[in-house]
């Protein structure tokens, strides 16, 4: 009889856990990944969680503050991992904070444009 397991959320060979894409900074993703995360879920976890802020009758000032607060982390850590994956510093992140260009360039550089081809600087490709 083996020991008890032990629980590993983020366990380092698993790029593919949702909890590793939106919480861990390090490594890359591809496209696609930025797409379904840090578009997509991170999106529809932000209209969920305001659903249920104004359902218990939160005020809309607080309700997008804890909002902002809960989801600017996993925010931070898909776009630095797509910047990687052209093979740029996380740090470019902060291009989202020139209002409303930044965040298009963001949006378009990260969405669009095509990663290094093989590995770089950051590590292997991503699994397309």
């Amino acid at each position: 009889m083996s020991g008890p397991r032990e629980l590993r959320l983020l366990d380092d060979d698993d790029s593919a856990n949702p909890l590793r894409v939106m919480l861990d900074p390090r490594g890359r993703v591809s496209r696609r990944t930025f797409w379904l995360y840090g578009v997509v879920a991170l999106g529809g976890l932000g209209l969920l969680g305001r659903a249920l802020l104004d359902i218990a009758r939160i005020e809309a000032e607080h309700r997008d503050a804890l909002l902002n607060m809960l989801l600017v982390w996993p925010g931070i850590a898909v776009s630095a991992k797509r910047w990687r994956d052209r093979n740029r510093s996380g740090w470019w992140v902060a291009v989202g904070l020139i209002p409303v260009i930044g965040q298009l360039w963001m949006l378009l550089d990260n969405g669009f444009v095509r990663g290094t081809a093989g590995a770089n600087r950051f590590g292997p490709p991503p699994v397309r």
